[in-house]
Formats: C-alpha cells, sequence, structure tokens
C-alpha cells in the first residue's frame, strides 16, 4: 500500500517531546479531498481538541479547490478525526491526568484514504530547546571534521 505525505508539522519536533503516536482518519467533504490530493494542506496552526467522544483536528487549512463552483468548503473549518472508542477514551484519560496535549504531525494519503498522524506529547521549556539545538549543532561539526579527516 502506497503511503504519500502530503503535509507535515515541523514545528511540532521543535515544541513537543512526543511520546506516542496514533493515525487517525479524517473526515473530508469532496473539494477538501481533492485539494489534499495536489498536495494544498498546511498544518502550521493546526491542534486537536478533544471532546468528549470526538476528536477534532481544528484550524488546519486546506486551500479551496480551484475547480469547484462557489459553494466550495471553508479552508479552517473544523474536521472530525475518526478513531475507535477506545482510543478516544485511553487518549482522553492520559491528557486528563498527565498534563498531555494532541498533535497532529502530518496529513498523508494511504492507499485512497487520507489520515492524519497525531502525538501525545508534553511541551518542551525552553531551556530544553536551547538544549537541543545545542546537541544538533555540536553532532554537525562533529561530522563536518570527521568528513575533513577522511
Amino acid at each position: 500500500m502506497s503511503i504519500k505525505t502530503v503535509a507535515t508539522n515541523r514545528k511540532a519536533y521543535h515544541d513537543y517531546s512526543i511520546e506516542d503516536k496514533f493515525e487517525a482518519g479524517i473526515s473530508l467533504t469532496g473539494t477538501e479531498i481533492k485539494s489534499v490530493r495536489s498536495g494544498r494542506v498546511s498544518l502550521a496552526q493546526a491542534y486537536v481538541k478533544t471532546d468528549n467522544r470526538e476528536i477534532w483536528l481544528l484550524n488546519a487549512h486546506i486551500a479551496r479547490y480551484e475547480a469547484a463552483s462557489y459553494m466550495s468548503h471553508e479552508p479552517t473549518r473544523p474536521r472530525k478525526l475518526l478513531l475507535h472508542r477506545k482510543e478516544i477514551t485511553s487518549l482522553n484519560g492520559k491528557i486528563a491526568e498527565r498534563g498531555f496535549t494532541l498533535v497532529p504531525l502530518r496529513l498523508y494519503i494511504k492507499g485512497r484514504v487520507a489520515k492524519v498522524e497525531i502525538a501525545l506529547a508534553k511541551g518542551k521549556r525552553q531551556y530544553r530547546k536551547r538544549e537541543v539545538i545545542k546537541e544538533r549543532d555540536t553532532e554537525r561539526e562533529l561530522d563536518r571534521r570527521m568528513k575533513r579527516r577522511v
């Protein structure tokens, strides 16, 4: 089964430490899936919110489909995510008791169906973000020095 990644949320890896990942279906209209297939999606400002029995993807921008009529979709409307009931109740429990949050990581097409990868994550502190950047810079510097020696 082929998987085509349409959009990623790179800022999520910078702002959060990812604990666990889940695959969720997404409820889209006809013009939305056409825009998704053409890659006109942004997850930069998107977040996931839970009601008691439902999970919603909010503020994800799916551009209007150009070939559609004036009855096209709203670009940033709330979209329902499709998970099993047991998964939703366990996610609600983890969010309530441990201070986790749900973050969308990427939107992709798996076969003929659009899916969203969401993650159970904890927010990073500012000093931790700086430490990660320092570690990455030192790794790059070491790699450069090793290449020069060879």
